[in-house]
Formats: C-alpha cells, sequence, structure tokens
C-alpha cells in the first residue's frame, strides 16, 4: 500500500511539474517571438507614442518577464486566458465555443483507434498465417500515410464519388455530428490505427509463447478462457500505455483533420491565431493541449498500476 501510495505521490508530483515546466517554455517562446503585441491591439496602424504607451500599460506589456508570466498563469489556473489580440475577445469565450466540436473528433478518433486497433492486432496475432501478413502489409502502408493525404482521399471518395458523408462542418445533433465528424475521425485514426494495431499484435504473440499458457494449454484450458484471461489481461498494459498516449496525441493532430474538414474545433482556432500571430490564443492552446496529453497519460499510468500493482515495484527499482 505504501508503495503505490508513493508511486502516485510520484506521478502527481511530475504531472505537475512537467505542466508547469511547459507553461514557462510555451509562454517564453512565444513572448520572445517577433512582432509588438501592442502594435496588433492598435490595430496594426502606426499610432501615435502615447497609444501604443497605454496599451502596454493596459496589458502589462512594459513589466518584466516575469511578472508578465506569473499575471498569465495565475490567471489561468483560474481559467482566465487573457484577450484575443485580433477577434477582441475572451481567450476562454473563443475556446469554449471550439472545445465540444474538437471532443467530439477526439473521442470518435479514439474510439476507432481502440476498436479497430486492438481489434486488428489480436485477430492478427492468432489467427497468424496470411492474416498476419495482410494485417502487417496494411498497417505499415498505413503508418506512412500522413493525416492530410488520408483526409483527401477519404473526401473524394466517399464524399465526392459515393456521397456517402458531408464534408464540411461539424453537423447538429448526435446524429448529424455523427455523419459530419465520420471522416475527419477516420482520417485522425488512420495512422494511430495502425500503430496500437502492431503493438497489440506484438504483445499478444509475445504472451502466446509464454510458458504460462503453455502450462494452460497442458490442463486443458479452453483457448477463449487462454486467451481473455491469461493473454489479453497480461498484455493490457503495453497495449493500454500505448493507446493512451495514441489518444492523447490526437490532440496534436486534430489541426489538421479540422482545417481539411472545416471542422471548428480548437485545432482549427491554433492554426488561424498562430497565422495572425493572436499570441494568447496560440498560448491556451498550446497549454490546455500540453495539459490534456500529461493528465491523459498519468490516468493511463495509474489505470495500469491499478491492473497490476507490481509496476508499481519495478518503477521504484
Amino acid at each position: 500500500m505504501r508503495t503505490l501510495t508513493l508511486f502516485v505521490g510520484r506521478r502527481l508530483f511530475g504531472l505537475v511539474l512537467t505542466l508547469l515546466i511547459a507553461s514557462v517554455l510555451i509562454y517564453g517562446a512565444l513572448a520572445i517571438a517577433p512582432g509588438d503585441p501592442a502594435s496588433l491591439l492598435a490595430g496594426g496602424t502606426v499610432p501615435n507614442p502615447r497609444a501604443l504607451e497605454a496599451i502596454r500599460q493596459q496589458f502589462h506589456l512594459n513589466d518584466p518577464l516575469w511578472k508578465q508570466y506569473w499575471l498569465w498563469l495565475s490567471g489561468a489556473v483560474r481559467g482566465h486566458f487573457g484577450e484575443s489580440l485580433i477577434l477582441r475577445d475572451s481567450v476562454g469565450n473563443l475556446i469554449a465555443a471550439r472545445v465540444v466540436n474538437t471532443a467530439y473528433l477526439v473521442t470518435y478518433a479514439g474510439v476507432i483507434i481502440l476498436v479497430f486497433g486492438v481489434g486488428l492486432g489480436v485477430i492478427s496475432a492468432l489467427r497468424g498465417g496470411l492474416v498476419n501478413s495482410a494485417a502487417t502489409f496494411v498497417t505499415t502502408v498505413a503508418m506512412g500515410a500522413p493525416t492530410f493525404v488520408v483526409a483527401i482521399i477519404l473526401i473524394w471518395i466517399f464524399a465526392t464519388k459515393l456521397s456517402w458523408f458531408p464534408v464540411y462542418g461539424t453537423g447538429s445533433g448526435f446524429v448529424g455530428k455523427l455523419q459530419h465528424l465520420t471522416l475527419p475521425a477516420v482520417a485522425l485514426a488512420f495512422t494511430y490505427t495502425a500503430y496500437v494495431s502492431r503493438i497489440t499484435r506484438a504483445a499478444v504473440r509475445e504472451e502466446l509463447r509464454s510458458e504460462h499458457v503453455d502450462t494452460a494449454r497442458s490442463r486443458g484450458i479452453s483457448q477463449w478462457k487462454i486467451v481473455w484471461r491469461h493473454v489479453l489481461l497480461n498484455a493490457s498494459a503495453p497495449i493500454l500505455a500505448v493507446s493512451g498516449l495514441t489518444v492523447a496525441g490526437l490532440l496534436a493532430g486534430t489541426a489538421v483533420a479540422e482545417q481539411a474538414f472545416g471542422v471548428n474545433g480548437i485545432g482549427s482556432l491554433l492554426v488561424e491565431s498562430a497565422a495572425k500571430q493572436d499570441l494568447a490564443v496560440v498560448q491556451a492552446i498550446a497549454l490546455i493541449m500540453v495539459a490534456a496529453f500529461v493528465i491523459i497519460n498519468t490516468i493511463v499510468d495509474l489505470i495500469n498500476v491499478a491492473l497490476d500493482p507490481r509496476l508499481a515495484e519495478r518503477s521504484r527499482a
């Protein structure tokens, strides 16, 4: 119990430390980027020096960098990320208006990855032969396919030629969102599904060759029980770890899928804000994505330890 408590404590401490370091890097990198925020707030014109000075005083741009960072971080902790320099609206409002669409897209893509990635990996490991060879070929090709290329192919086949799915927007209602987000979710999940499938197949095949599985077979236990109780249960740790990393990594790929399919999410907002040098929005979205990635991975670590407490001992060693 003490070992488990120490493990959880170390993971939570690592979570906070990682988020703190990430916030410093995000704020510092964008703070020293070229461009004058005061000029952007003035509308890109050449205002008189007094107007620029008033803007700098209002937004604390004359304060030392560490003080600007502290004001930004303390506000971010409370959910206040400042004001968009371009759209002249609260960053929190801009993100809140789009985060639901991104959450739907990431969740949909995550389900595709877990169902098809894990399922294909388990089937190819158990069946072997032609099934395994075909799965290896398909996953090898899929792992090298960029998201934007997959998006173009999906649009051409399923939206233009077959007209099965809409190609733009997010739709309304559950069914409408499901229809509109199917193609972007598949495009986003395509490469990750292949990766999870490869890891799952390797983990399952390793367990199939283990001594305890041979012992279970010699005792006459049915193949289904062996697969469920001995193979999948013991292979769940690497599969869950990789699946967690993959689902968390989806956030980084949402920008491409959202831009390609016109999904009004925070990924497309990040691209638009970066192009317009809207630093407050870029900082907020970058921090949210890093936080989501770290939190998901911490949760996966804790689930793995709950499934196999020995992992806590190994990490301590």
